[in-house]
């Protein structure tokens, strides 16, 4: 079923799209023009597929659902989605995954700051975000959990793989870097360590090979640079600030 998006207001397509998902379990939304929340709190065996550029909070809440998008991403796609897959052809903006708690989100090419903050995980639930490019400033700001994977790839600009203050706060989760990371950007507040343990290697391996399969990748290329795990060094980085030492 396709719906196009044209010039609407993003309460009539979103209206329509919820409707449609009633007795649809995929749909197809073509000329997308920045209207905002599609996607939000998409329930699981449902799946929207988006031509164009969705607006920002796309799949915000996401229940389960899945969402693919060819184009480009704004900010906060994934706020604090609770489980599901988001899968973007293209770039992101600022604050993805913000709050995430469960699910998957493969963005094929660069990310903009603050993606993965405030990330969490509990028992089963493991959020996961896969940026191909790089990822601009905050990286994993105040993480708690989950992973993510940063990769650095079609970098023609030399840019930094990742931005300044890469993990400031970071309490909790795994942070994966390919290739060298300027230790300037890299905040205080973590530990770099050089090599992966098992755990470490099994999990990067099944998700990058994730990436590469819905992107047409070489999983052996992106492999054959060493990958820098960032881990928190302390579970309550500020607390000196709050209680005496």
């Amino acid at each position: 079923m396709i719906i196009t998006a044209g010039k609407r207001s993003f309460q009539e397509l979103n209206n329509e799209i919820r409707g449609m998902l009633l007795s649809e379990d995929m749909i197809r939304v073509e000329d997308v023009n920045g209207q905002r929340y599609i996607g939000a709190a998409l329930d699981k065996g449902k799946t929207i597929e988006i031509h164009g550029t969705p607006g920002n909070d796309m799949g915000a809440y996401l229940n389960g659902g899945n969402i693919e998008v060819y184009g480009n991403g704004q900010e906060a796609v994934g706020n604090t989605m609770g489980g599901g897959s988001v899968t973007i052809h293209g770039h992101v903006g600022d604050t993805l995954g913000y709050a995430m708690r469960d699910g998957e989100i493969f963005v094929e090419k660069r990310a903009g700051s603050r993606a993965g903050i405030h990330m969490k995980e509990f028992h089963e639930l493991l959020p996961v975000v896969v940026i191909g490019g790089v990822a601009g400033a905050f990286l994993g700001e105040y993480m708690a959990g989950g992973i993510l994977i940063v990769l650095g790839l079609d970098n023609t600009d030399k840019l930094p793989v990742v931005g300044a203050h890469c993990a400031t706060g970071m309490h909790g989760g795994r942070i994966f870097i390919r290739g060298e990371v300027p230790q300037e950007n890299i905040s205080e507040h973590i530990t770099a360590v050089k090599e992966l343990d098992s755990r470490d290697t099994e999990d990067l391996q099944r998700h990058v090979r994730a990436y590469c399969e819905k992107f047409g990748r070489s999983f052996d290329e992106i492999m054959s640079v060493p990958f820098t795990k960032l881990v928190p060094t302390t579970s309550r980085p500020y607390a000196n600030l709050y209680t005496p030492n």
